[in-house]
Order: C-alpha cells, then structure tokens, then sequence
C-alpha cells in the first residue's frame, strides 16, 4: 500500500490538488481538511484533482470524494480530474463519478477549458 498524501497549489486563479498514494479510507480526512482549507482561500467554483501520481483508489476513497463533490456541487462547484489512469478512469465510470465532474488528461488542458469556458 502507498501512503497516501496530498498537496495544492493555485494556478491561474485555479485550485489544483496533486494526489500521491492510494486512496482509501486514511485519505478521507486529509481530503476534507485540504478542500476546507482552499474553500477558505480561493473564490474559484472549480478544483482540478490530480491523479497522477495515484493509480489506486477503494470503496471509501470512492466515498470521499462523493461526499466532497456533493458539498461542492451545493455550491455551485464543478470539479476536473486529471491524469487517470486507464484503471482509475474505468473505476470512476463504473461508479457514476463521470456524471459528475469532467475530465481533462493534463492540469493544463483543463486550465485552458476552464479560461476558454469560463
């Protein structure tokens, strides 16, 4: 099992959160507690997750990230997942997460949907 933790950044007046390590249940606080934190620091309705450096996720990492998309949908919020893997993209399909974020291959092709969108 990899140790999961994560960082953040904002770029172009956008949140990106750089997930590393599997994420199961030990990532749910660690996710609240950073979209918390970026809720109180950056306007910006939309948060592009990086996964990148993540190739494993559970049932209760599925879980977690229901929750917070559903807090975030609450407000106004859309989320853009980045670097899937083939696994990942298939597990988040299979779930119904596609349904509600987006998807974008690099934290750069979705910064740029989101200035040519928004």
């Amino acid at each position: 099992m990899n140790p999961f933790h994560l960082t953040w950044e904002i770029e172009k007046d956008i949140p990106v959160i750089y997930l590393e390590g599997d994420i199961t249940s030990e990532s749910d606080q660690i996710l609240k507690d950073a979209y918390n934190e970026i809720k109180k620091k950056s306007r910006s309705r939309i948060f592009i997750f990086d996964f990148a450096q993540s190739n494993y996720i559970n049932s209760s990492g599925i879980s977690s990230f229901i929750k917070i998309i559903h807090l975030h949908k609450e407000a106004n919020g859309d989320f853009i997942f980045t670097g899937l893997s083939d696994h990942l993209l298939k597990v988040m399909d299979i779930v119904g997460l596609t349904e509600y974020i987006s998807i974008s291959e690099t934290i750069e092709s979705a910064i740029k949907k989101i200035h040519t969108t928004h």
